[in-house]
């Protein structure tokens, strides 16, 4: 942490703000220079806080060395985390493919789509149960019911499945029936959500919040993670823009930029990011090429018919195509896919 000092801070100030620091058992480096004095502190940044040394009379900035997200940062762990959803492995080199309906719908179409982006080459299927919508006349999702038939289908299938939680009351159902749990752009800074889920051991995808920074998503990636729950994925979600061409921005830099700030897995949405069937193919190839662990992308059979999201969908046999390429593209940057695709 640097601490630097206003220009007529005296020499008082200064030795207060000294003892202070050692103190706290930390060391204090002082600089002075013509125009102004700087004091390095050496040690443990967690014993200090940087919003009280801006209070302290003489004080013009501190600069912490450190990210505040430390658990989410490549600084505390320096090698890419390897994130399992029972088999279908996210970051350290390997890619999984996520796919399904917006929301889950009657059990029939459910095993009709599953069929579908198994076949195709997904690995996790997925599916709302519970809705966050902007209207509150919109469907808001089966529910409980909604999550048994997603677990049965999963099952049905072999494929492990992630629906969205939110509401912390609905947490012990959703860990009881599902592989991963979803934290939506709508709730990512949800911080009482977040320490629930974060006490929980299923693993969390993460999707940035629509005005996020990627700093915001890291420090709420840190909450689930000081909870102690160390399996997050992370997922590029597209941020709002003034453009109207596309549902939200792609911002597809977002995902070498989370690798070179976070040890955590980053997969890209570019369904939710573009709200285009035209636009999903090449922006997911693109985050394949920027280095995704994954990519999420909603499929129906009948968008017509969807109960939510039905426009952004891709039809099952165009879903196949892409995963195709999405395959090859991921083999040309040397991704690794679950063992178990072997055997499809």
């Amino acid at each position: 942490m640097i601490i630097i000092l206003k220009s007529d801070a005296t020499a008082a100030q200064r030795d207060q703000l000294i003892a202070h620091i050692e103190q706290l058992g930390l060391k204090a480096h002082l600089s002075e220079g013509t125009f102004r004095t700087i004091l390095g502190v050496i040690g443990d940044e967690s014993l200090i806080s940087a919003d009280q040394l801006r209070a302290t009379p003489g004080v013009s900035d501190v600069v912490p060395v450190l990210p505040s997200y430390k658990l989410a940062s490549r600084e505390a762990h320096p090698q890419p985390s390897i994130v399992d959803v029972k088999g279908a492995k996210f970051g350290g080199g390997h890619i999984s493919f996520i796919a399904g309906p917006c929301a889950v719908e009657d059990h029939s179409r459910m095993q009709a789509i599953a069929a579908a982006v198994k076949a195709a080459g997904a690995h996790v299927f997925r599916g709302g149960a519970y809705k966050p919508r902007t209207s509150p006349y919109s469907f808001q999702g089966m529910g409980l019911e909604g999550l048994k038939v997603l677990r049965a289908v999963g099952d049905e299938f072999d494929m492990p499945v992630v629906s969205e939680v939110t509401d912390p009351r609905h947490l012990d159902q959703l860990v009881e029936h599902v592989d991963m749990l979803q934290v939506g752009a709508r709730n990512m800074q949800n911080f009482a959500l977040l320490a629930e889920v974060g006490r929980t051991s299923t693993p969390v995808l993460m999707k940035r919040g629509m005005s996020a920074t990627l700093t915001d998503l890291l420090m709420c990636a840190e909450y689930v993670l000081a909870h102690g729950n160390p399996n997050v994925v992370l997922c590029e979600r597209g941020i709002k823009s003034f453009d109207t061409a596309t549902r939200n921005l792609f911002d597809v830099a977002a995902v070498p930029a989370i690798h070179e700030l976070s040890h955590l897995p980053i997969i890209v949405d570019p369904s939710h990011a573009t709200g285009r069937p035209d636009l999903i193919p090449p922006c997911a190839l693109a985050g394949i090429a920027a280095g995704a662990d994954g990519v999420h992308i909603e499929v129906h059979d009948c968008p017509a018919e969807a109960r939510s999201d039905g426009p952004q969908a891709l039809l099952p046999e165009q879903y196949a195509e892409l995963a195709e390429a999405m395959r090859s593209m991921a083999t040309l940057v040397k991704k690794q896919f679950p063992e178990h695709e072997k055997e499809i």
